[in-house]
């Protein structure tokens, strides 16, 4: 088999063809559905994905290690200027491995943000969103703490987002050492990441703690007991299907979850007042889209500060895209943009 290099070169001269030729190789025209046009690019990268083994006939460890050379071959190259170190986070079930970011332009006025990367809660590991927190960390100019929390089936909800609630109170807590704002950080993750990220803002509601400074939410899971719309316009959508998102949560939950349980379901919570001024995204081509955009227009009406976008041409996981699609690469500055908008109080 070709080296990873020689078939990342590949895939670049194939993704440089004219858009009519790549969807021609893709088998078909246009893909458009529900209102929005695929980036031809993506339209290809899901035809030739299409030939592998579907997800949810793998087992768990054989779907992590198919997402991880799939995403060998789509990541970008990682911002100049960024440093990492590793980190390790004193956790409910043992060491949580971390990575820090820090630009070489840091603020220190920008506070602290703690990540968790995508993966429906069974997949992925500290390099899934690698190259997403460096482009986080330069454009935010803002230290980013990376988190590899616990994975199911091995730990079943809520391992996870214990982890997560854990590695935000570490690192509100130690801060300083990271050249943060004393006691101050910002949450962020995409798809169950995201997740993670709206819970963890609910849970330290509940708790009586103070809410993080801003929660970032790209292309969140908020709704695991309900079907939206775009979960059946979108249901055979590349990377994530309704069958992914079915074997990922098969695989998260536990036989006596609740999926209405808030802390399963974010959008399904009393009230969303008083959480931390939040910036949503969402792709168009995605299973999530509609109760992303529903998380949002919950968060405005408890007048929390938001600001909603969404990428109409891309997919879901499209922060892992970047070396491969220009638009993900684009959308992925334009998010980083908006943290640092958040960051100086310029969400309303």
């Amino acid at each position: 088999m070709p080296s990873v290099a020689t078939q990342r070169w590949l895939l670049s001269k194939l993704l440089s063809l004219p858009a009519p030729v790549l969807r021609l190789m893709s088998g078909g025209g246009v893909v458009y559905q529900g209102g929005r046009t695929l980036d031809p690019r993506l339209q290809f990268i899901a035809a030739q994905a299409r030939r592998e083994p579907p997800l949810p006939t793998l087992s768990p460890e054989e779907a992590r290690r198919a997402s991880a050379r799939l995403g060998a071959l789509l990541t970008g190259t990682p911002e100049p200027g960024v440093t990492t170190e590793a980190i390790a986070i004193p956790g409910p079930g043992g060491v949580i491995p971390a990575r820090l970011y820090r630009p070489r332009s840091q603020d220190p006025d920008a506070p602290l943000m703690i990540y968790a990367h995508f993966g429906g809660g069974v997949l992925g590991d500290l390099e899934t969103c690698h190259t997403f927190c460096t482009i986080l960390a330069a454009t935010g100019r803002g230290p980013v703490l990376s988190v590899d929390y616990r994975l199911a089936p091995e730990h079943r909800f809520p391992a996870g987002l214990e982890d997560m609630l854990a590695a935000y109170r570490y690192g509100r807590d130690n801060a300083e050492r990271f050249g943060a704002p004393l006691a101050q950080a910002a949450i962020g993750g995409d798809s169950w990441g995201g997740n993670l990220a709206a819970v963890v803002c609910q849970d330290l509601k509940r708790a009586g703690e103070p809410q993080p400074v801003l929660q970032l939410l790209i292309y969140p899971g908020t709704d695991v007991a309900c079907e939206s719309a775009s979960v059946t316009t979108y249901a055979d959508a590349f990377p994530l299907s309704k069958a992914v998102m079915d074997w990922s949560m098969g695989h998260y939950m536990g036989p006596g979850d609740d999926p209405a349980d808030p802390r399963l379901s974010p959008l399904r919570a009393e009230s969303l007042a008083g959480l931390a001024p939040a910036i949503v995204v969402t792709a168009g081509f995605d299973p999530l889209h509609d109760e992303g955009e529903a998380y949002a227009r919950r968060l405005k009406a408890a007048h929390v500060p938001t600001v909603y976008r969404c990428y109409d041409s891309l997919a879901h996981a499209f922060t892992a895209f970047t070396g491969a699609v220009p638009c993900a690469d684009v959308a992925c500055r334009e998010i980083a943009g908006l943290v640092r908008e958040g960051f100086e109080g310029r969400i309303a």
